[in-house]
């Protein structure tokens, strides 16, 4: 049983990350700055920012791109990129669909989806930070 905010380890970084655990989010999204789209050995390769607002600690990615989405909205539709993360949340290390997000305006940088929780958790949202 886990919390409607977690602490979450995106690799390599030490330190973690507060996430929204959503049910209702079908897929994982990560606060990405300076997207920038590339080639590499004929594959398409994104490499974007990532800093955790609580520590300081900034890291460059360099992600292939699993694939695109729409992301559909009420007022509008955006395209996101999905990139594979490897995450440790409480003593389990998942590899998992992140769509890069500019999550500047909401409180948590992370927000884990069904494509994680399914099967491994049940969420308790009267709880937070079960997990260490």
């Amino acid at each position: 049983i886990i919390g409607a905010v977690e602490p979450v380890y995106f690799s390599p970084l030490n330190k973690p990350v507060l996430a929204r655990i959503d049910t209702g989010a079908e897929n994982s999204s990560i606060d990405a700055k300076n997207i920038e789209l590339f080639e590499r050995e004929g594959a398409k390769w994104v490499a974007f920012d990532f800093l955790n607002k609580r520590t300081g600690e900034k890291h460059r990615f360099e992600k292939r791109v699993y694939k695109q989405v729409k992301i559909k909205r009420q007022e509008e539709s955006e395209e996101r990129i999905v990139v594979l993360m490897t995450i440790k949340i409480g003593s389990e290390r998942i590899t998992a669909q992140f769509s890069l997000a500019d999550r500047e305006k909401f409180e948590y940088q992370a927000l884990i989806g069904r494509n994680i929780l399914k099967g491994r958790a049940i969420v308790d949202t009267a709880l937070i930070k079960t997990l260490h």
